[in-house]
């Protein structure tokens, strides 16, 4: 679980962070939404924002399934009002199966699905002092998968609450379809100017290249394990990432269906009720 390395108030502090969570996870739950956190329960630090995430993984009885980095792409940055990457949390039974029931959007209030590149880890990374190189991490990757992230937020305002509360918030997680394997040639392509394409049963289409994820998504990936690594946080073997959008979100409504089209790594379809 992540500690709180730099609250100077001690218990109130770790009170704090146990307040703030019991607000999102009620609302998480619930599949209700606030405004913010009330200002006496807002992170006072990246790392106590990410201390509140942690305890998200109460919601769950199973081992984490992985993380997600949102505002991968200056757009998405610009978007939320932060000036980098968020890392957050994938639980397992938000994880939907790929083929399985179309996904109801209930409460769902950002209404998008997320065509992204996906690593799944083959060894752990534990935290340490030196960064993580970008063929280190690479090294550690077990393979490569497409996935279709459907993210969500507890603020009605998403856009204007901050990183530290968004941090708190998940990094905006709800769900999430993991697609096939791709094949292992994948580690011989330029993930940088591999093209997607994001496409809807309306017509919409949404065209993308790895790129637009933080430069390339083996870096996204390489600054997830970093970020963890700094807040004292194992990325373990058989985890997920999933590493941002590399086409601009597609809106979705009950009915539609969404193909994320990679080319010669294959395709994903995720439909909703």
């Amino acid at each position: 679980m992540t500690e709180i390395r730099d609250a100077s108030d001690g218990g109130a502090a770790a009170l704090r962070v146990r307040a703030a969570s019991d607000v999102l996870r009620a609302h998480w739950r619930n599949g209700t939404h606030t405004e913010s956190l009330p200002a006496e329960l807002r992170p006072r630090s990246r790392a106590e924002a990410y201390a509140v995430q942690a305890l998200i993984e109460g919601e769950s009885a199973l081992p984490l399934a992985g993380w997600k980095i949102a505002a991968t792409s200056e757009a998405g940055q610009r978007h939320i009002n932060v000036d980098g990457p968020l890392a957050g949390r994938l639980l397992a039974e938000r994880i939907l199966p790929l083929g399985g029931p179309p996904v109801a959007l209930g409460s769902n209030r950002m209404r998008v699905a997320e065509v992204e590149f996906v690593f799944r880890m083959g060894r752990d990374l534990p935290p340490r002092a030196e960064p993580y190189s970008v063929p280190e991490v690479m090294d550690a990757v077990a393979a490569l998968h497409l996935g279709v992230e459907i993210p969500d937020s507890r603020f009605l305002r998403f856009e204007t609450v901050g990183a530290g509360q968004l941090i708190a918030d998940n990094a905006c997680a709800d769900r999430f379809v993991l697609g096939p394997e791709a094949p292992a040639s994948w580690r011989d392509v330029d993930l940088a100017g591999h093209r997607v394409t994001g496409r809807t049963s309306r017509g919409a289409v949404q065209e993308g290249r790895g790129g637009n994820v933080l430069g390339d998504p083996r870096i996204a990936l390489a600054w997830l394990v970093n970020e963890l690594s700094g807040i004292g946080v194992t990325l373990r073997a058989g985890e997920i990432v999933t590493t941002g959008v590399c086409v601009a979100p597609i809106p979705v409504a009950p009915g539609d269906v969404v193909t994320g089209d990679y080319g010669s790594f294959g395709t994903i379809e995720v439909a909703f009720a």
